[in-house]
């Protein structure tokens, strides 16, 4: 065996400081000029702290920083504190639980999360070592977990007058083994679900519920309330949530001042960007109902988060400088006696040049190693760990181990007023997986253990199970009247039940009749205007309504002026916390700028990240909150799915119901403003979602149908559907609704009108003969196009018959699901919807789009007989010049579409 690798020959031998990045850096000491000095200035503040308090010590420290930057020194505190805890050891609550009992039930928990996954990937068992799994994940944050469920979490107690609604809980996605391991403690799901973790094809066959690899909304409904599998989205949708919690109590719709927003998260996912984006928003809006726990383990998925700097440092920084609340969970209560010996400081300048790397050593390594290495690093350090055998060093707890601790945090957390907090808790990464994974870079994909250490696992943990227990995975569950299921039971009833769980009880909201605010665009005769001004002033006219109106949440990112939204501004106000403390620029308008702490707008600045997590926590209210609320998001359509499709996919799995509005849509319709500005493939990507219905109307008459229908499904049906509905800035004359075609419109297609060469010719059709013939199919900007097409191919001697598309992807699932019923051997009866919409046509037929000429091809198979299709779209990067120079570069205008179809006729 090798001897351990002196530390000295591990770390670089300089001082280090930390940076202000919280990276570590060697730099040579200055010395002291004057020591005693030093000491004297020191001694003077002890003095101060001790006889006036710290109240007047931080006075006269901001003060002297006042000085400071007066006179231009170049200094300013640091946002770091020292590697201790926040929270002093006189200054922690007594524990409010039976230490040992919560310490016993979170090995419990520990070893069936542990078995749920091993024997997922164990082939000879039934499953396959190809399904994954993460252990050391939850192994790091069962405590954290642990302290929140029996003292913390509050679960919803109903919907009545006086009623907890609910604490809003975001788990780390890795952990979700350790949740369901709690849930079969308790009851909720039973020892065969267990068995087919990640199983969710195979568990109905053999009577069972297969259990999603991460916290999944869509696929466990009454089980997970929000989706965090994809990184960092959960972090910014929790700040919005809790936002949007206090935007309900503002307006008087809900009282939500008892609840809080936990989340607890990873310290490699703090690098996404949408973990951090929104961090101001939170401390500037003073949400001390939000609490983020974030889980530093010192690990990604292959190595150190932070391997030659301190993360916690870092963290620290960037949380205390954004405005929030840091506590810093380091070290567990085995500490507070070597910190109170150490009258040198030697264990903080220790920590001080340890970087994180070296942590996960540590981690890994045994008592005597670190012993050697920590320990051993100078004299005041070996006294210190004089009289401690190398098992005591070994089980030296991190602060994120400790429940005591945790407790202290937590509480700290949940009393504090006027910022956000976070909990900074110091963990190891495959706690207690021994020489298995504890501290080990491949520890994240630790899946199997060998016999040897199930058994170490089952005796680091004092798990009730026998050697052939421990060797078989057995899981193990307390009898109901055991002494630890009396007492987790009785933790969560008394904070108000079980936690995940998603509801769906919501009132119905009535939805006013469709000509009571949209009758200008159901008899629009011509009148000209742009799909958004139409949306606009429908929207206007659904905010009146007093069932409907109030339950609207109007969303921008920004340029709500550009979407000509300004008059909304004095109607319903834009929501502000703290009302409006100014007088606007524009105040003596009639368009003046108006926030208010009731205010209905949401406008979040340029942040679609912000603005899409925003309109997810009005979209998901009637699960979170029991309150149905109806979102609209308008924003540039080129800055929606490309921008934060992963954030309306997170949406779609937590079943959000609202409307996605893309305004100035298509590649042609915004003129000058060129590549990336102009939308070409949002339909497409839109088609992917299972559960958003995404409509391009050309007219404001098919916008209204559609806002009507989808209003209805989702608020008087109450589906699990949303919206994505694309608008254009482009004035044209505005037709009527075509009586009967409502049906048509939501299905995706309908009969718009047919142009005859006896119109335009002036014949007499009796003494013609039979006419060449085109299907012309288009869609929203570009369905004035084709229109124009059919004219000019009118005046040509050809018949065209033009069908407004007010959905390609509507049309493609349609037949996609004809298709899987005919290949299934089904009874069919007809044939797909966009083929029975075509059946009296002749001719070869052309399809144009603003969009990418993918979108349109969705339809191909299920057209009707053998006839030509040509697709026309608008590939390729866009360009700055006018509309009409656009759509002939791209071949999309109505010569472009002529052309084409006179080609075809030809072949």
């Amino acid at each position: 065996m090798n001897a351990p690798t002196p530390l000295h020959l591990l770390t670089t031998p300089f001082p280090q400081e930390a940076t202000s990045t919280g990276s570590v850096r060697t730099v040579q000491e200055v010395p002291d000029p004057d020591p005693q000095e030093t000491q004297e200035w020191r001694e003077a503040f002890e003095a101060l702290v001790a006889t006036q308090g710290p109240a007047r010590a931080r006075q006269l420290l901001n003060e002297l920083s006042r000085v400071a930057r007066t006179r231009r020194i170049g200094w300013q505190p640091e946002l770091c504190t020292p590697y201790q805890n926040t929270i002093a050891v006189d200054a922690q609550p007594v524990f409010p639980g039976d230490l040992a009992m919560e310490e016993r039930l979170a090995s419990l928990m520990r070893w069936n999360a542990l078995a749920m996954v091993v024997r997922a990937n164990q082939a000879e068992s039934g499953g396959s070592s190809e399904l994954g799994g993460h252990i050391a994940s939850y192994a790091s944050a069962a405590d954290l977990f642990e302290t929140g469920f029996n003292h913390f979490f509050h679960a919803r107690e109903g919907l009545g007058e006086g009623q907890h609604r609910g604490d809003l809980v975001f788990f780390q996605p890795h952990s979700a083994p350790g949740v369901y391991a709690r849930a079969y403690l308790e009851g909720r799901l039973e020892e065969k679900d267990l068995s087919f973790y990640r199983q969710e094809l195979t568990a109905p066959g053999q009577n069972a519920q297969g259990l999603s690899s991460y916290p999944h909304p869509y696929l466990m409904p009454d089980f997970w309330q929000f989706p965090t599998g994809s990184m960092g989205i959960g972090p910014i949708s929790s700040i919005y949530h809790a936002r949007f919690m206090r935007y309900l109590s503002h307006r008087r719709l809900l009282d939500c001042s008892a609840r809080k927003v936990w989340g607890v998260f990873g310290d490699g996912e703090m690098d996404e960007p949408e973990s951090m984006s929104a961090l101001t928003l939170a401390a500037r809006e003073g949400l001390d109902n939000l609490v983020w726990v974030v889980n530093c383990n010192l690990q990604r998925l292959d190595g150190p988060v932070r391997g030659n700097g301190r993360i916690i440092d870092e963290l620290e920084k960037l949380f205390a400088g954004a405005g929030w609340n840091v506590i810093k969970l380091v070290w567990g209560s085995d500490w507070d006696g070597l910190f109170a010996r150490d009258v040198t400081g030697a264990l903080v300048h220790a920590f001080a040049q340890t970087v994180d790397g070296q942590m996960q050593t540590f981690a890994a390594k045994d008592g005597r190693f670190n012993r050697d290495n920590f320990f051993g690093q100078n004299d005041e350090l070996a006294r210190l760990a004089q009289g401690m055998t190398d098992e005591q060093i070994d089980r030296l707890k991190r602060g994120g181990h400790d429940l005591v601790k945790i407790h202290a945090a937590y509480a700290a957390a949940a009393n504090h007023t006027g910022q956000p907090t976070v909990i900074l808790a110091h963990t190891k990464k495959g706690y207690g997986m021994g020489s298995a994974g504890q501290g080990k870079m491949t520890t994240h994909s630790q899946k199997k253990f060998d016999e040897a250490e199930l058994i170490g696992f089952r005796n680091r943990f004092n798990l009730p199970l026998t050697d052939e227990q421990a060797r078989n995975l057995a899981f193990y569950k307390p009898a109901p009247e055991s002494a630890e299921m009396q007492y987790l039971h009785a933790k969560r009833q008394a904070l108000g039940g079980y936690l995940p769980k998603r509801e769906t009880a919501a009132d119905i909201v009535n939805i006013p009749a469709l000509a009571s605010y949209a009758n200008f665009a159901l008899t629009a005769d011509g009148k000209e205007m742009s799909t958004t001004m139409a949306f606009v002033r429908m929207l206007g006219g659904l905010l009146k309504d007093s069932e409907l109106g109030p339950k609207i949440v109007p969303i921008v990112a920004d340029e709500a002026r550009t979407f000509g939204m300004a008059n909304l501004f004095k109607q319903v106000g834009i929501y502000s916390s703290v009302g409006q403390r100014y007088a606007p620029e524009d105040i003596g308008s009639v368009l003046s700028y108006r926030e208010a702490m009731d205010g209905q707008i949401l406008e979040e600045g340029i942040s679609e990240a912000g603005a899409l997590a925003s309109w997810t926590a009005a979209a998901t209210s009637y699960s979170v909150h029991g309150l149905a609320m109806l979102p609209f998001y308008i924003y540039y359509s080129m800055f929606g799915f490309q921008r934060v499709g992963d954030q309306i996919w997170a949406a779609a799995d937590q079943r959000a119901r609202g409307f996605l509005l893309g305004a100035t849509s298509g590649r042609t319709t915004l003129g000058g403003e060129g590549l990336q500005h102009q939308d070409g493939t949002s339909h497409l990507v839109a088609a992917t979602i299972p559960n958003c219905r995404a409509y391009d109307p050309a007219f404001a008459c098919e916008l209204a149908v559609i806002i009507d229908h989808g209003m209805r499904e989702m608020m008087v049906e109450q589906k699990d559907v949303f919206y994505y509905i694309t608008m254009m800035n482009e004035n044209y004359a505005q037709p009527d609704l075509r009586a009967g075609s409502e049906p048509d419109i939501i299905r995706g297609c309908y009969y718009f009108d047919s142009y005859l060469r006896t119109e335009y010719l002036g014949l007499r059709p009796e003494t013609l003969s039979k006419a060449a013939q085109v299907t012309l199919l288009g869609s929203g900007a570009i369905l004035t196009e084709v229109i124009k097409a059919a004219e000019l191919l009118a005046a040509q001697g050809i018949d065209a018959t033009v069908f407004s598309v007010t959905s390609w992807s509507e049309l493609a699932r349609d037949g996609a699901a004809w298709q899987k019923s005919a290949l299934n051997g089904d009874e069919l009866e007809g044939q797909p919807f966009i083929a029975q919409q075509l059946k009296t046509t002749e001719g070869p037929i052309i399809a144009a789009t603003d969009y990418v000429r993918a979108v349109p091809e969705s339809i191909r198979a299920f057209l009707p007989g053998n006839r030509s299709y040509l697709t026309l779209g608008t590939d390729g990067f866009g360009r700055s010049d006018t509309r009409a120079a656009l759509r002939e570069f791209f071949g999309v205008d109505a010569k472009s579409i002529v052309n084409a179809a006179l080609h075809q006729l030809k072949t």
